[in-house]
Parts: structure tokens; sequence; C-alpha cells
């Protein structure tokens, strides 16, 4: 397993995080995922050469594109979505 950093935009809470780690959690070959609010940081563990394309993509349809891609208003809009939707998530747990 290679352990890998994305550092992204629009990381704003913990509904955030559980997002994050919900959706990353459903791609084959994610073994290890941690999301560091403060620094806006996500280290995936991932086995396969391909993962981390994957990841990348992933993230950017939620609405969290890595650091050096384009924060569009379509990202900020999903990611406000995705936030929700992890707050709901822990809630109901």
């Amino acid at each position: 397993m290679e352990v890998k950093e994305i550092k992204v935009f629009n990381l704003k809470c913990g509904g955030c995080v559980n997002s994050v780690k919900k959706g990353l959690s459903t791609i084959d070959g994610v073994d290890k995922i941690e999301v560091d609010l403060d620094t806006s940081i996500i280290s995936v563990g991932i086995s396969g050469e391909n993962i981390i394309s994957l990841v990348k993509e992933k993230l950017s349809l939620m609405g969290y594109p890595e650091e050096n891609e384009k924060n569009s208003l379509i990202h900020k809009a999903k990611s406000m979505v995705s936030c929700s939707m992890g707050k709901f998530g822990s809630d109901a747990q």
C-alpha cells in the first residue's frame, strides 16, 4: 500500500470529512482514508497504479477539487451538498 496526499479546496467541517471518507471508501483499491480539516489534506492508502486518478476524479465530482485545479462555482455548490449530506449522515448514525 502506498500513501498519497492530496490538498483540496472547499473542506470546511466535519460534514465534509464524513462525505469524503464515505465517497472515497467506495473506490476499490483505497485502503485507508485520513482527512486533515485544518490543512485540507486528504491522505489515502492506495493499491494500484490508476487509483489516485480515480480518487482525484471522485473528489472533484463531490466538490473538492485538487488545489491545482480550478475551484469553480459548480465545485463550491457540490461541496455544499456533500457537506450537508455528510452532516445528515453523521446525525443519523
